[in-house]
């Protein structure tokens, strides 16, 4: 078998507009005439022909806050589940033990039941996660 036996595996691309006998020569497979068929005549395809877009003729609505904060959410009940009595629990915990992801901010919320002493080191809390941490014999920290 010689190389030039071998079946191709990569065809090679077309290339238009190289003479009449390769069958793609003169109009180089674009047509006749019109806006098409001249050098930069692509239109995105969002464009409706001069008619005005649909872009312009939706409402423009609401707002995008961009200071909002986005939180992690950790429930009570999780931490029940993965943690021991007196455990610091922080970030790195939480992360370590796949409650979170990443280094987004944490918030703990209330759902769910706890009965273990732990010290929990979070961005927010709800009042009822704090209670209910409180009332387990556990403390609280905000991160600033």
């Amino acid at each position: 078998m010689e190389l030039y036996e071998l079946p191709r595996i990569v065809k090679d691309r077309k290339r238009v507009g190289r003479g009449d006998s390769s069958g793609w020569g003169t109009t180089a497979g674009r047509g006749n005439k019109g806006e098409k068929q001249r050098s930069g005549g692509a239109k995105p395809a969002y464009f409706e022909g001069g008619q005005t877009p649909l872009y312009r003729r939706l409402p423009k609505r609401g707002f995008k806050n961009p200071f909002r904060v986005e939180y992690q959410i950790v429930n009570v009940g999780r931490l029940n589940e993965v943690c021991n009595d007196g455990d610091l629990v922080d970030i790195n915990y939480m992360v370590k033990a796949n409650l979170i992801k990443g280094n987004r901010p944490v918030k703990v919320l209330g759902e769910g039941e706890i009965t273990k002493k732990i010290t929990v080191i979070a961005d927010a809390f709800s009042k009822s996660a704090v209670e209910k941490i409180q009332k387990a014999g556990g403390s609280v920290e905000v991160l600033q």
